[in-house]
């Protein structure tokens, strides 16, 4: 066990978002000694979960490696910002869920990877449900 923890924030209270918003937050690394990060990614995506293949791609991403000489301190909030696209929107089917996250994912130089994600809802399409014959 490394000691790293991820502290991920929305600058946005509520999770839900239209198409062409801008979608902003930060996130800091605390614990551990930061000099023993290899990397940061930091990614917003979609997946999708239910029956069937599952799907995923990435809308945005950046890569932050402190540890290749850039000047870069985890400790503080590290600000990120993206114009969330027209599709697919977030959608809760019988079948199939779209579901949207920020993920940020640290690499140490030793021991586990450490993941945080905050889901969010982008459009506004009201749940499936079954309807009776």
């Amino acid at each position: 066990m490394n000691g790293l923890e991820v502290k991920l924030t929305l600058d946005r209270e509520e999770r839900s978002y239209l198409p062409g918003e801008t979608l902003s937050g930060h996130f800091l690394v605390s614990g551990g000694n930061p000099n023993d990060v290899k990397a940061v990614e930091l990614s917003v995506l979609w997946f999708t979960e239910g029956k069937g293949d599952e799907d995923l791609a990435v809308h945005f991403f950046d890569r932050l490696e402190p540890t290749s000489g850039s000047q870069v301190d985890l400790r503080q909030p590290c600000k990120f910002s993206t114009r969330l696209p027209s599709s697919p929107l977030s959608y809760e089917g019988v079948i199939v869920k779209i579901c949207w996250c920020v993920r940020v994912r640290v690499f140490p130089l030793r021991g586990s990877d450490v993941v945080v994600e905050e889901p969010f809802q982008l459009g506004d399409v009201p749940p499936a449900r079954w309807v009776s014959e």
